[in-house]
């Protein structure tokens, strides 16, 4: 039951992170620095914990030291968080927020899907059931069935749908690589080969001007880096080794209800009848592989 709370929680901390996305592009910051001051500052509040939280000796006996191998190895699967980010970032300067989570939600299905290909097995029932109301509830609470695709840029159509695989590749191997690791060590090796991959494709310009630095952080860059590359990771890193990865896919589905709910308490805007009947079913498809594992026992 933890890792399901942990996995939602996750969930709903990156939902609110379009809100604030959209709030520093309309400040005038550009995407570059957006990124990567949630990448850097994230980075620095794990590795602050790992460094100087350390002293619990009692709760960390239990974990064992990551090898060589196994720093390459989070390093790597941490550059897709990065990668995600950057994509879903640079898709909402082409495409709307409503879109934009539209396509990074296609995760639901990938995870599954690909969790059935590693496994060679067809998914539970259970799985398969709640991705029905995922998907409908999906297009419903983003309105898309009434605005249509007619005037999506393709370039956003692109980076939301990049967002995803990438998405889908950090929840599965996230609970797959170094599960023996303190949770706050992985995750703080993960964010930091996130912020290397960042760094390398979108290059940050705060680190040459102290005034947008310190602007821009006290702005956005703490909660950003707090409720993204910090806690959401870190919850995830708990939670999808105890529930495994094509659940956390599905439990994964409460960004979005979250997202609309920031939106329109933060950013004002409107939310109609079909969009709350969306939020309804969505929250429908993540209860249902609980509910009917309860039944089936």
């Amino acid at each position: 039951m933890k890792g399901i709370a942990y996995v939602i929680l996750g969930a709903c901390c990156y939902g609110v992170l379009s809100t604030f996305v959209k709030l520093a592009y309309k400040d005038g910051f550009i995407v570059n620095d957006v990124v990567g001051i949630q990448m850097f500052i994230g980075a620095l509040l794990l590795w602050g914990i790992v460094l100087f939280g350390g002293r619990k000796r009692t709760s960390a006996n239990k974990y064992l030291k990551p090898n060589k191998k196994e720093v390459l190895l989070l390093t790597v699967v941490g550059s897709t968080t990065g990668l995600t980010g950057m994509f879903y970032y640079l898709s909402l300067q082409y495409i709307s927020a409503s879109l934009a989570i539209v396509l990074l939600f296609q995760f639901t299905w990938m995870g599954v899907l690909v969790e059935a290909l590693i496994n060679r097995k067809i998914p539970e029932k259970g799985k398969l059931l709640s991705l029905i109301p995922l998907f409908i509830g999906t297009l419903s609470a983003t309105n898309i069935l009434t605005t249509g695709l007619s005037s999506v840029h393709w370039l956003g159509f692109l980076y939301g749908f990049l967002a995803a695989v990438s998405y889908t590749i950090f929840v599965l191997l996230s609970g797959k690589v170094a599960v023996q690791v303190n949770p706050v060590t992985k995750t703080a090796l993960m964010i930091s080969g996130g912020f290397a991959i960042c760094a390398l494709v979108l290059p940050p310009t705060f680190f040459m001007d102290g005034k947008l630095f310190i602007d821009l952080a006290l702005k956005f860059g703490i909660i950003l880096a707090f409720l993204g590359p910090f806690l959401s990771t870190l919850l995830f890193s708990k939670g999808v080794p105890q529930i495994g990865p094509g659940l956390a896919s599905i439990l994964g589905a409460m960004e979005l209800p979250t997202a609309i709910v920031m939106s329109t308490v933060v950013l004002k805007e409107h939310v109609g009848a079909a969009q709350y009947i969306g939020i309804l079913l969505i929250l429908a498809g993540i209860s249902l592989p609980k509910l009917l594992k309860r039944t089936v026992s």
